[in-house]
């Protein structure tokens, strides 16, 4: 195992992220789709990856989306897991950057990290979100149905992502009840409804017309689930509309919280900076533990 300190000059030894292995093994890749994907016409074909110059592995074309699972380690497994959704516009994977250095750092807390490898580039011009969205969903299910031999809690699985995956969170967070593809087996009987949703610098929140609105398509209700969240008052209009995601939680009873910080831009993940918005794990790892996620047996 090993591990990293990502340090900064303003706040010392912030955070610690343990490589995770799957029982001293490689993290398990599932395919979500047995039978054929839905809505998909064409063969899947071969994943596509790229190296970019500053060092972050994108994910160009998926066909055939996966789980990849990186289970906490024995000795500090808490019981919780997350479904983790890369960025990229809905065009590409940030799959390191936003995915498999995610799951390290959940591992660090207990936490199993189970990494969504949901379709790139665009199917739905109108509505990018659509197909991921069924990813996401049988991704949560998949993820219930495997939770004794993952030695994890169905009623403490959570959904996290950046950008456009930090959307495709709030979808799955407010779209749970509706249904998007036909059953496969089993495992589409159990909920796709995440138990708690972390959207990170989340992208497409406001209403096309008017940049002062929430889009349409964030239907908060008092079933939306607690919400954790994490952004910058300088990245565009997304403070601002995670501020008015917070009203709307705020309105509907739902537990939450929002941390908006002044600067730092967007995409950082969990990379160390000057900015205090690095500092945002922390505060997360914080909220889980005072939600009880943390806690084994105990269920929000």
């Amino acid at each position: 195992m090993t591990v990293r300190s990502i340090l900064t000059p303003a706040f010392g030894l912030v955070l610690v992220l343990a490589a995770a292995t799957l029982t001293a093994a490689d993290p398990a890749e599932l395919k979500l789709w047995p039978g054929g994907v839905p809505g998909e016409t064409d063969e899947p074909g071969e994943t596509k990856v790229q190296q970019g110059n500053d060092g972050v592995v994108r994910v160009t074309y998926v066909g055939d989306p996966t789980i990849t699972v990186y289970r906490a380690p024995a000795e500090t497994a808490n019981g919780c897991a997350v479904v983790i959704c890369p960025g990229g516009g809905y065009n590409i994977l940030a799959w390191d950057k936003e995915g498999t250095e995610i799951a390290e750092w959940l591992n660090s807390i207990g936490v199993t990290g189970i990494v969504l490898k949901y379709r790139v580039p665009r199917r739905d011009k109108e509505q990018p979100h659509a197909a991921p969205l069924q990813d996401a969903q049988r991704a949560i299910r998949l993820a219930r149905k495997k939770a004794d031999a993952w030695a994890i809690d169905p009623q403490r699985i959570g959904i996290l992502g950046f950008s456009a995956g930090g959307n495709l969170t709030v979808m799955a967070g407010t779209h749970w009840d509706k249904t998007t593809y036909e059953k496969v087996d089993d495992a589409d009987q159990l909920s796709c409804r995440p138990d708690f949703m972390v959207p990170i610098y989340a992208a497409y929140l406001g209403a096309k017309d008017n940049p002062w609105a929430l889009s349409p398509l964030v239907r908060v209700t008092d079933k939306t689930p607690p919400t954790f969240m994490a952004v910058t008052l300088d990245d565009k209009y997304r403070g601002a509309h995670a501020a008015l995601l917070l009203v709307e939680l705020k309105k509907a009873g739902v537990p939450a919280e929002l941390h908006v910080y002044a600067n730092g831009g967007h995409g950082y993940g969990l990379r160390p900076s000057d900015n205090p918005v690095c500092t945002w794990p922390g505060r997360c790892a914080d909220w889980m533990r005072s939600t009880g996620l943390l806690t084994p047996g105990k269920s929000l």
